[in-house]
């Protein structure tokens, strides 16, 4: 977990040791973790929801153009990502990860509230497709500045035990796949399909506005990182970044990709399910949960053992397991297609994915000095997530379209885990860190 000196950096090791540790670190993880549950919770029922939502606003004689056009305006939206890490990663540089961490909550509720309350195509037309996109492209900003925010906040509470904590992050995430699963699971088994269309998939929307407010408060009365308050900070994080850092954020990027491919295929699982293997909505989000409990809980797990053993091995091995297991998975669900299948696919996934993601926000965050730290890892995450993650499921429905081939997403998520491999072995000899 150590860095070598490079140009902007400093031995992270040492920084850890050195550096202050918050007297109430549990209350920056209740904070970060609430919030950011809150913010890709909004996003992710987008997602699972685009069956439903591309029949309403996004009508086509063609389901699956509409479905793509769906899952495209999905992708849309995280070309707001890298504008949002950069205005907000500054901002968090500048004046502080709780100013940003409030910031982009009160964000992400307005572009919540617009889909929630907006009327559909039969009703309003040509404004409905641009309503939704408006309020994607609000999300997206606001999503773009959440994680390297959120990320630095919860890694510079407890500098020694930055593995742990930083691990929030990711379980944070698997409880927002838990949440919008459990909605999809329970609203699709007790609401007739009409029902569904009219009022059901608004509701997980509105659950997101009662928690919104909530998820503000707390982080408005949360206490400033001591690391942050003890660091020299710059006026310019922007252009020390992108001046002295660009390897940096190569590297980190790569380490990235892997982990924004595989959870956005979690998410896509749904609609996989119901179009491509003629399963019931209702079982495929149950399959699902599996995955937001997997990784809920093992998270801080592998966050722990990186604190001890480092952040490379795990990530390391999760990677190669990915890459050699998931075209034979996706063999096994579509020649035995089944809720017990899905289930067992959906928590071996799930289990992978952990493996790598729940030591990624330490490694990320170690990469880059304080004064930088969030800018680094805004830039870093939303580039590669916008590039490889947010048009994952428009990519990997197209490939299923265009090869005819349900085996398809293992296809492009092997190629990810060969750069990302190749990432963290030049993370490690390049910087150092282990």
């Amino acid at each position: 977990m150590t860095a070598v000196s490079a140009s902007g950096s400093s031995n992270s090791g040492a920084a850890a040791s050195a550096a202050p540790a918050s007297r109430h670190p549990w209350r920056a993880v209740i904070s970060a973790s609430i919030g950011n549950a809150l913010e890709w919770f909004d996003l992710v029922v987008y997602g699972f929801f685009a069956v439903t939502i591309s029949a309403l606003f996004f009508p086509n004689h063609d389901e699956n153009t509409s479905l793509l056009l769906t899952l495209g305006t999905f992708g849309v939206s995280f070309f707001m990502r890298p504008l949002g890490a950069v205005v907000i990663g500054v901002y968090a540089d500048r004046k502080g990860r709780r100013a940003a961490l409030t910031l982009s909550i009160l964000l992400m509720m307005v572009g919540t509230l617009i889909i929630a309350l907006l009327p559909t195509y039969a009703a309003i037309g040509v404004m409905a497709p641009i309503g939704i996109v408006l309020a994607r492209m609000i999300q997206g900003f606001s999503a773009g500045g959440e994680f390297g925010s959120a990320t630095a906040f919860l890694a510079e509470h407890a500098p020694n035990r930055r593995g742990f904590y930083s691990s929030f992050q990711v379980a944070s995430q698997g409880l927002t796949t838990l949440l919008a699963a459990g909605f999809g699971a329970v609203l699709t088994t007790t609401l007739t399909p009409d029902q569904m269309q009219s009022w059901g998939w608004r509701v997980p929307f509105l659950f997101g506005l009662l928690i919104g407010p909530v998820a503000y408060y707390i982080r408005r009365h949360v206490d400033e990182t001591p690391e942050f308050l003890q660091a020299e900070t710059t006026d310019t994080p922007l252009r020390d970044t992108l001046s002295h850092q660009k390897e940096r954020l190569l590297l980190a990027m790569g380490v990235v990709i892997v982990a924004t491919v595989s959870t956005y295929l979690v998410l896509y699982m749904p609609t996989y399910a119901v179009k491509q293997l003629g399963l019931p909505p209702s079982a495929a989000f149950a399959a699902t949960l599996a995955t937001g409990v997997v990784q809920m809980l093992f998270a801080p797990l592998v966050g722990h053992w990186s604190d001890r053993y480092g952040r490379i091995p795990p990530m390391r091995l999760a990677a190669l397991l990915l890459l050699v297991s998931i075209w034979p998975l996706f063999w096994l669900l579509s020649h035995y297609p089944g809720f017990g299948v899905m289930l067992a696919v959906q928590v071996v996934l799930g289990l992978m994915m952990t493996l790598y993601f729940g030591a990624l926000p330490a490694l990320a965050s170690e990469i880059f000095p304080v004064k930088t730290r969030t800018t680094g890892l805004s830039l870093s995450y939303n580039i590669a997530v916008t590039l490889f993650g947010g048009f994952a499921p428009f990519i990997l429905t197209w490939l299923i379209s265009a090869t005819g081939s349900k085996l398809a997403p293992s296809f492009y998520l092997m190629v990810c885990a060969v750069v990302s491999l190749a990432a963290l072995g030049q993370t490690r000899a390049r910087l150092g860190i282990r």
